[in-house]
């Protein structure tokens, strides 16, 4: 994986991981760490020479002319592989410069003759400006990480109640090297006695954005850092065995692995936004590209070091030592953590930014091909938008906008691109097609599976919100385990006996039409003897009685089947393929604009703030943006996921954390809602999607459609390959009951 979604940042990402392979060998790693005195590594002519110390500037002043999400390529790289030597701090040193329009040193820094670095602490550092316009600098800074090999520092000094940036060359500075916490890039602090800066050397740049480009180019070393951690503790979980199997099969050690994975995940979407809102050539809003750097400051990183603590703890003891190079990883993320300021900061940021109207826009910039197809699209969108009420519906669905990524005649057999057009003409035109919600997963089937019949029977009616569908799979012993099922059918004459119970049916009371997945063979292995049924929900023997949910409503329903008979048109393909169809998806998934990064939760706390200011102090306000990361991250990782459909290229493991955090991400919001509420929120009924309703009612999302620890099963073992959970051994639950 890579921050670059691109063919050509894929490429850029291999270049440079083939270099650390050769440079950058444990020996190298080792010996930057028992080194008395850090110096510059051997490797940094080359690097240098590659172009990619100054990738990110123009070509003019010596650089190779691309973009800051380029170096975050590279950054992320050389964070994968603890790069030792001060790579980030004078890219870094040169991003700032190049923002600033102070152009006399790059061509230095670009070649490798200058080395620089940034120090994000003004400590006690004071700039004072004389009436006849000189301006002087006194005092220490705060840590400078790479400072022991910089030629040229760029600091801020405090100006009255404001911070101004300014560059100071070595020769003017008192370099105290420190014994440093990172062992492989080391840090100083800089002591300055009465200076003259000259006015060239005050840069006109917003105070904030040095630290923005900071947050930036370290949340990108620190996403190489996680994914570094990630894959060592994955490899080490597959092989160590302990109490005769692989650790990796402890469903503890598992899911540690997987959320692992996840906050690696969320680090790289964060760091990717972050770098391309502050490329200036994206001509970016200014406040969006401080909102993309706050989130990946306060994720990012934290996730960085949150991964590397977890990565010594699947190692264990091995981990703890100090000839591995877990501690490595670890210092040099801590190192970036608290050089940057702390997670709560930038969280406070984050909230404050959004609180005050900041956005982050995760439009997406369709490729030319989009536009010959727009036209037609936006014709046939005027004649369904000239009728009415159901004759609008059968219209848009007759026409394949109903599911347009489905094949023709159902769909319009849409690739990505073109997905995504219709998504933007329907909401232009004001136009929503009917929703199947159940029906959006039995349509897919039957295209796939279901015979001419069938097909011709449900597709169209489906299609124009004519039959609604429930399905019919959870059975009390059967949620996350379907295959552990124990609903029978028989076989009799034109068709199949089905008996047994169902649970947990969403609108069982209100569908024509169920699937239904029964056992029709107890002889063989239990995925196998499974059958996928179509239903009519009026059939005799069919008792449908409604579940209250916690909520105080009754969507639910369980629903018992008592000798039901179902003739042998509705079943669908063969007998004992309903696992197959039950985990069916067609190839030509659905591609989805991005979502809100704000959502309906974390937009109800933005408002219960704005209506009692008071209500929010720093503890909520540190709350609030950490929810904000949360659900900025969770619609990063669906946009790249959306990215890569349209550039042709398969899901990454963005799609499968989506849901993992997008759900939490959802309860959390409105635990939150209902605690800023306060007892007001506990006198009432609940009314449906109030803070108190959404609370309740947001339980189940971590339960339905396969349970947080099933996801993280899943994410574990097919992503993480890890070892599958052990089967049970026959006769063992008899023999304990």
């Amino acid at each position: 994986m890579t921050i670059g979604l691109t063919e050509e940042h894929r490429d850029l990402r291999d270049a440079v991981r083939t270099f650390t392979d050769r440079h950058i060998t444990p020996d190298a790693l080792r010996r930057a760490v028992d080194a008395k005195e850090e110096t510059l590594p051997a490797y940094w002519e080359e690097i240098a020479a590659q172009g990619l110390l100054g990738l990110h500037l123009p070509e003019e002043h010596g650089g190779s002319g691309f973009g800051l999400l380029e170096l975050a390529v590279v950054t992320e790289e050389l964070g994968r592989a603890l790069t030792p030597g001060p790579f980030l701090p004078s890219t870094l040193a040169a991003a700032i410069l190049h923002r600033a329009g102070h152009t006399a040193h790059l061509a230095d820094l670009a070649h490798g003759r200058l080395v620089g670095a940034v120090g994000l602490g003004a400590g006690t550092l004071t700039l004072t400006r004389a009436t006849d316009g000189t301006a002087r600098v006194a005092g220490d800074t705060e840590l400078v990480v790479g400072g022991h090999l910089a030629d040229l520092f760029v600091v801020p000094a405090r100006e009255g109640d404001r911070f101004t940036w300014i560059v100071l060359p070595r020769a003017a500075v008192a370099v105290e090297n420190l014994a440093s916490h990172d062992l492989t890039r080391r840090s100083s602090r800089l002591g300055v006695r009465e200076v003259t800066v000259a006015a060239t050397d005050i840069l006109a740049v917003d105070a904030y954005l040095p630290f923005d480009l900071a947050a930036t180019l370290f949340a990108a070393e620190a996403s190489g850092i996680a994914d570094r951690c990630v894959t060592a503790a994955a490899d080490y979980a597959r092989v160590r065995e302990q109490f005769g199997r692989p650790i990796g099969q402890f469903q503890g050690v598992k899911h540690r692995c997987a959320r692992m994975l996840a906050r690696a995940e969320q680090a790289r979407a964060c760091a990717w936004d972050a770098a391309r809102a502050h490329d200036p050539a994206a001509d970016t809003d200014p406040r969006e590209a401080e909102l993309a750097a706050a989130v990946a400051a306060a994720t990012s990183i934290e996730a960085g070091f949150t991964t590397a603590k977890d990565c010594i703890q699947v190692l264990g003891g091995i981990g703890f030592t100090w000839e591995h190079d877990a501690h490595l990883a670890l210092r040099r993320a801590q190192t970036l953590r608290v050089t940057l300021g702390n997670t709560a900061h930038w969280q406070r940021r984050v909230a404050r930014l959004t609180m005050a109207g900041a956005r982050r826009d995760l439009s997406v910039e369709l490729p030319p091909e989009a536009e010959p197809v727009r036209a037609e699209i936006r014709a046939e969108l005027a004649l369904a938008a000239s009728l009415e009420g159901k004759e609008r519906a059968t219209r848009l669905a007759d026409d394949g906008y109903t599911a347009p990524h489905l094949p023709a005649p159902w769909g319009k057999g849409a690739d990505p691109v073109t997905q995504l057009v219709i998504a933007e003409e329907l909401r232009d035109a004001e136009l929503t097609p009917v929703d199947m919600i159940i029906g959006g997963w039995v349509v897919p089937t039957l295209i796939e599976h279901g015979n001419a019949a069938q097909k011709e029977r449900f597709l169209g009616p489906s299609l124009r919100g004519d039959i609604v569908w429930c399905q019919l799979f959870s059975e009390p012993g059967a949620g996350s385990d379907l295959a552990a099922l124990s609903t029978r059918a028989e076989k009799t004459d034109g068709g199949w006996r089905i008996s047994g119970q169902k649970v947990w049916t969403s609108m069982a009371r209100d569908a024509h039409w169920g699937v239904l997945i029964a056992r029709t063979d107890a002889d063989v292995p239990k995925h196998k003897g499974l059958s996928y049924f179509i239903l009519d929900m009026t059939s005799p023997g069919l008792d449908i009685r409604p579940l209250r949910q916690i909520t105080g409503e009754a969507e639910f329903n369980e629903v018992f089947l008592d000798d039901v008979f179902v003739p042998d048109e509705l079943l669908v393909a063969q007998p004992g393929d309903g696992w197959r169809l039950a985990r069916t998806t067609l190839a030509n998934e659905r591609v989805a604009l991005a979502g809100d990064t704000v959502g309906s939760g974390a937009q109800t706390l933005l408002e219960m703030a704005a209506a009692t200011p008071g209500i929010v102090d720093e503890t909520r306000l540190t709350e609030l943006g950490a929810a904000l990361c949360d659900g900025q991250s969770g619609a990063l990782l669906g946009l790249r996921t959306t990215l890569r459909s349209v550039a042709g290229g398969q899901p990454g493991a963005e799609a499968s954390i989506a849901k993992l955090l997008g759900v939490e991400h959802q309860q959390q919001v409105w635990e939150m809602c209902v605690e800023w509420q306060g007892p007001a929120a506990l006198t009432g009924q609940g009314r449906r999607h109030d803070p108190t309703w959404m609370f309740l009612n947001s339980r189940c999302m971590s339960i339905a459609g396969g349970t947080t620890e099933v996801q993280l099963n899943i994410i574990g073992e097919r992503i993480l390959g890890l070892p599958r959970d052990p089967q049970p051994v026959p006769g063992e639950r008899a023999r304990r009951a």
